[in-house]
């Protein structure tokens, strides 16, 4: 069945409804760390690329006076909150706070107010205090930008959606080592969860009249 196809079927059964966003805004930045930017890592495919669309998405997004969030993967220096997650990926269980991988890539490090949540799960909000940092700052819409878009970006955005938030997911600013899941997930996303844009169009529809 052609993608085409696909859309139609989705399309007939009720899908991909627009989603009106409305203000105020929110920036999350899932994951964009030191070792998912690194092939040898955990990184390849188009992450390098989204991490390079996401820089003048933030500016914008500073200028702009949304709030900003950020999540890494850290997991206590001695393995003790090990988990199915880590089960799965047993390689994540490198990822804790002091190491040069899971820090924040360097050309998208917070500044002063913007929150970084720490998490070893594939959700941003799992477990931490990101909805309610959000809500308490009034955040209609949530943009999404982030790694992997068929893991920690998705987990992300279904919480978001069942938080109450309006997820838009960036299309050219998550980035996966595969490519066929980022592809898959992206439609996937738009047609049951989210709005999915290019970050210029994203800028467009977001821009304040």
């Amino acid at each position: 069945m052609s993608q085409t196809d696909d859309v139609k079927t989705y399309a007939r059964q009720g899908f991909g409804a627009q989603l009106e966003l409305k203000n105020p805004v929110g920036l999350l930045i899932v994951d964009f760390v030191n070792s998912f930017a690194d092939p040898a890592a955990f990184g390849g495919g188009n992450i390098a690329q989204a991490i390079a669309n996401t820089v003048p998405l933030l500016a914008k997004a500073r200028e702009r006076g949304w709030v900003v969030a950020y999540s890494r993967i850290v997991y206590a220096d001695d393995g003790a909150d090990h988990n199915i997650f880590s089960l799965k990926v047993p390689s994540l269980l490198a990822l804790k706070e002091n190491e040069y991988g899971s820090a924040i890539v360097s050309d998208l490090a917070p500044v002063a107010g913007e929150l970084v949540v720490r998490k070893t799960v594939p959700s941003a909000f799992f477990g931490t205090s990101l909805a309610a940092w959000l809500a308490q700052r009034g955040v209609q819409t949530l943009v999404v930008v982030g790694a992997v878009t068929s893991g920690c970006v998705r987990a992300s955005v279904i919480d978001a959606m069942q938080y109450g938030f309006r997820p838009l997911v960036v299309s050219d600013c998550v980035g996966d080592r595969s490519l066929g899941p980022h592809t898959a997930n992206l439609f996937d996303m738009g047609q049951k969860y989210a709005a999915v844009m290019t970050r210029d169009e994203a800028l467009k529809a977001l821009a304040v009249p």
